[in-house]
């Protein structure tokens, strides 16, 4: 995902192995311990401008968790190291998939089998990809999205892959699945990414939107069956004819869905990785915010259930150029959501930079593909005409190479916070991942080290990779036009993606990772332990609006506060998960009501039943009056 023009071989070192083990890895000289400990001392010596909670951490429990799943990526991202996208990784969903009330995980490959880990309650989880039936193993998957189509109570699946065919599969309410791909009208087989579900013509269906990047692979296979990249890949959105158009999807019943891209009057045509949902002018009518790998991002709302008119220039000044995932959220708490955008292939232009100084800068970079745009995260707060102003910079919003960001209230503040998924890997430096503290809608405060997640705790920067044999079949590798013999390549490890949730049901929310060419991080909070957490979860179940009640705006008033939230689904990059939504409520005596914007149209208030620290679902009232 770099510069075409970039020499692997110049940015690979001998290790300290001796000469005889012929070991290489990515440059070490910003990736050790000495330099770690230098940024954890920095971050460390500005706790003091906090005001939040700090005094808790996270510890990564992966070897207990039973999850021993390890993701593979295509060749292309390694021993063929071609720059192209599928270095973006791969999705992490969450869902309650056989109704025991545990979050169950869903980790995608490229190689290899997808793999379901079933939440045993306590910590632990149990592998039951085979009887759910969800491996795909015969495809290169890339994100996956968890809805409730039909309306029956439980979480289907939609997966996309590269040019392997896109799939819809139907579960039965036991965790157990049926492919339902053949028939569906989503079989689309083409460079898809990410697929976010929406009920965009409020009929009580959830629909479909499907991004697809662009043309950015051949018709060579390597190992695996996957596809190999074009050698100008990140050059594709200049070659009008690689244009691959993204695709709304209209649901009509039954496990039929009918493409209506055209009829929407409004075919996207970025190369877009990524799409998340949200109503900012609050008719309920859900709208759609499309990111752009390469050039501007796009807005578009959504104008009587039918048609899409794009708002962009009109409410956000200028976009992020190189955007990879982003996420509506109410970041100040006064009831206007605002909008992070992340940013990576900006900082792919300038990569002689200081991990000690540099990287919190936007960087001042050629922007020859976009209109409109900047160099580096964007922090867009929402004003009260509806318009966003750009802030990233004042309140701390930019970091490295960040791929997706999930959010989530890790010190049950009341204020949500962002979890950045960050890194490089292979044949580039180890790269940290980033936690914003939100210091009460102030700043974005880094964190990652003053919680304990860097350092990684078992000291990992890289790991084994591959082995090149440049006196037989990888002679003509780059890497072997300076070395001879057997070669064992390391490179950094790192994450793509995340999901934050309540996973061991202690009150405090943790966070699992996604990692590429790796196993995933199971990062436990430990805050229910330094303090008495107070908290609400709520899970929504629509009656009239579809099932998941997706695109509902949910506010919770305490006595000094309310706090607010939209129901996108959007756990991560590459994600759309089935969680329900987690309200930190601070020092609450209680709560004194919940307020519901139904996407039917429907107002719901609920004042009973609202005790603290549980989890309570909301059924849409059937006789709960519409707005206006």
């Amino acid at each position: 995902m770099c510069r075409p023009a970039l020499c692997l071989v110049c940015l690979l070192v001998a290790t300290t192995a001796g000469a005889q083990d012929r070991v290489l890895r990515t440059p070490p000289k910003d990736a050790g311990v000495e330099t770690l400990e230098q940024r954890r001392a920095l971050q460390e010596a500005t706790a003091y401008q906090f005001g939040v909670f700090t005094g808790f951490g996270f510890s990564d429990a992966v070897a207990a968790s039973g999850i021993d799943f390890v993701h593979e990526s295509v060749d292309d991202s390694l021993r063929n190291w071609t720059p192209a996208h599928y270095d973006h990784g791969n999705s992490l969903a969450v869902a309650d998939v056989d109704g025991d009330g545990n979050l169950d995980l869903y980790f995608l490959t490229q190689l290899g089998a997808n793999q379901l880990y079933r939440n045993l309650g306590d910590g632990s989880f149990e592998n039951v990809t085979e009887r759910a039936g969800i491996g795909l193993a015969d495809r290169i998957s890339v994100a996956a999205s968890f809805a409730d189509i039909d309306n029956d109570g439980d979480a289907d699946l939609f997966v996309t892959s590269v040019r392997g065919g896109n799939a819809l599969f139907i579960n039965d309410g036991e965790g157990r699945f049926l492919d339902a791909t053949e028939g569906s009208g989503l079989a689309y087989s083409g460079h898809s990414s990410g697929a976010a579900f929406l009920d965009y013509d409020s009929d009580g269906l959830l629909d479909l939107f499907v991004t697809n990047v662009g043309v950015y692979t051949n018709d060579e296979l390597g190992r695996g069956g996957f596809f190999r990249a074009l050698p100008d890949a990140f050059l594709g959105h200049r070659f009008p004819e690689r244009t691959e158009k993204s695709r709304l999807y209209r649901n009509l019943g039954e496990g039929r869905f009918e493409d209506v891209s055209a009829a929407a009057d409004w075919i996207d045509s970025s190369w877009s990785g990524d799409a998340f949902i949200i109503d900012l002018n609050e008719d309920r009518l859900t709208d759609l915010y499309v990111l752009n790998m390469q050039g501007d991002d796009h807005y578009y709302e959504n104008q009587g259930g039918g048609r899409f008119r794009e708002r962009t220039p009109e409410l956000f000044p200028k976009t992020s150029w190189g955007a990879m995932s982003g996420k509506f959220f109410d970041y100040d708490n006064d009831g206007l959501f605002d909008l992070m955008v992340t940013d990576m292939h900006s900082d792919m232009h300038d990569l002689e930079v200081n991990p000690l100084v540099d990287e919190k800068r936007k960087y001042v970079v050629p922007l020859d593909d976009g209109e409109n745009n900047i160099a580096g995260n964007a922090f867009y707060e929402q004003q009260a005409d509806g318009s966003f102003t750009e802030i990233s910079d004042r309140i701390g919003a930019e970091n490295f190479w960040p791929w997706g960001l999930s959010v989530g209230d890790l010190n049950a503040d009341g204020f949500e916070d962002v979890f950045v998924a960050s890194s490089m890997n292979f044949p580039f430096r180890y790269g940290v991942n980033t936690v914003l503290l939100n210091d009460r809608g102030n700043a974005l405060r880094d964190s990652e080290f003053i919680l304990g997640i860097e350092p990684r705790q078992d000291g990992r920067t890289h790991i084994p990779l591959f082995t090149l044999d440049c006196d037989g079949a990888d002679v003509d590798n780059p890497v072997c036009q300076s070395f001879e013999g057997t070669l064992l390549m390391e490179g950094a490890v790192g994450t793509r993606t995340s999901a934050i949730f309540d996973l061991d049901a202690d009150g405090d929310l943790d966070i699992v990772t996604g990692e590429f060419n790796d196993r995933p991080q199971v990062l436990i909070s430990d805050l229910s332990d330094k303090r008495r957490v107070k908290f609400l979860e709520i899970s929504l179940r629509g009656t009239a609006s579809n099932r998941d009640g997706l695109g509902a705006r949910v506010e919770v008033v305490t006595e000094n506060a309310t706090y607010t939230r939209f129901h996108d689904g959007k756990s991560g990059y590459l994600t759309q998960s089935s969680m329900p939504i987690y309200f930190g409520l601070a020092e609450a005596a209680a709560v004194e009501r919940v307020e519901i914007d139904w996407p039917s149209g429907a107002h719901q208030t609920v004042t009973e039943g609202l005790e603290l620290n549980t989890r309570i679902e909301i059924e849409e009232a059937a006789d709960t009056p519409a707005d206006g």
